[in-house]
């Protein structure tokens, strides 16, 4: 299975209108880790997790398959040789990385993408024994009843035939996905940000189905879409709360 690239033509985008996860997740992760020596961000897009990470453990190898994302996470990095996170050019299935090097593998976002089978090969590889992998997504967002039913039909209606295949797994809070490890039971957590409109729009423009449906008809349906918004947002400064449900899955090697 080749590497399919989505993102790199919007990797700035991805920088500036993607929600954070909580806190709490890393924290988590982080005490069900028996050594904190080594951490792999994996699928790092701009290198979101890989910062979070990095006060858990001594060293975070952030990688991504897009040069283009590696090379954007690594610019906002603050440069010293201090730092604890290293950023690659390299695929899941394909890491680099040695055997049994690992305490923990995270994968936010991206589980959907990879070879699974190839990949849970090369997490058994690089894995300390004991170690932990964590994957987790998220779908659609929730503000308030009339944004959300605009929203729902550009999703499913305006841009739902351009999805990629894969997005059925995440729509699906990745419950498809099996892998031959130990699972573990997990907390529920759910991610949420803080927009004005300009913000909301900034982060439906990072949709790879958006891409997708532009390359095909030449027309970008979001201008509608946010023309629509606006007329039920109000003031388009307003500050409105925004939340996704996180679907986690942790298991133990």
């Amino acid at each position: 299975m080749s590497f399919q690239d989505h993102f790199s033509s919007v990797s700035e985008g991805y920088q500036q209108y993607r929600p954070d996860y909580p806190d709490e997740l890393f924290y988590h992760l982080a005490h069900v880790c028996h050594e904190h020596e080594c951490a792999w961000d994996c699928a790092t897009g701009t290198g979101q997790s890989a910062r979070a990470l990095a006060p858990y453990f001594d060293r975070v190898i952030a990688t991504d398959g897009s040069e283009a994302q590696v090379l954007m996470a690594a610019a906002n990095e603050k440069k010293g040789s201090e730092s604890k996170l290293i950023f690659k050019t390299a695929t899941a299935e394909r890491s680099g990385l040695a055997d049994h090097s690992v305490d923990l593998i995270t994968v936010s976002q991206a589980a959907h993408w990879f070879d699974l089978e190839t990949f849970a090969n090369e997490v058994d590889r690089v894995l300390k024994p004991g170690g932990i992998l964590a994957i987790w997504c998220y779908s659609l967002l929730n503000i308030e009843d009339d944004i959300n039913a605009l929203v729902n039909h550009f999703y499913y209606d305006v841009v739902g035939p351009y999805w990629p295949f894969e997005r059925k797994l995440v729509e699906n809070g990745y419950r498809d996905i099996q892998l031959p490890f130990t699972e573990l039971a997990v907390p529920n957590y759910q991610m949420q940000a803080s927009w004005n409109l300009s913000q909301l729009v900034g982060y439906f423009s990072t949709w790879s189905a958006l891409r997708l449906y532009i390359e095909a008809q030449g027309t970008n349906p979001l201008d509608e879409l946010a023309t629509k918004l606006a007329t039920v947002w109000g003031d388009p400064e307003q500050i409105r709360a925004i939340h996704w449900p996180l679907s986690l899955r942790i298991w133990q090697n």
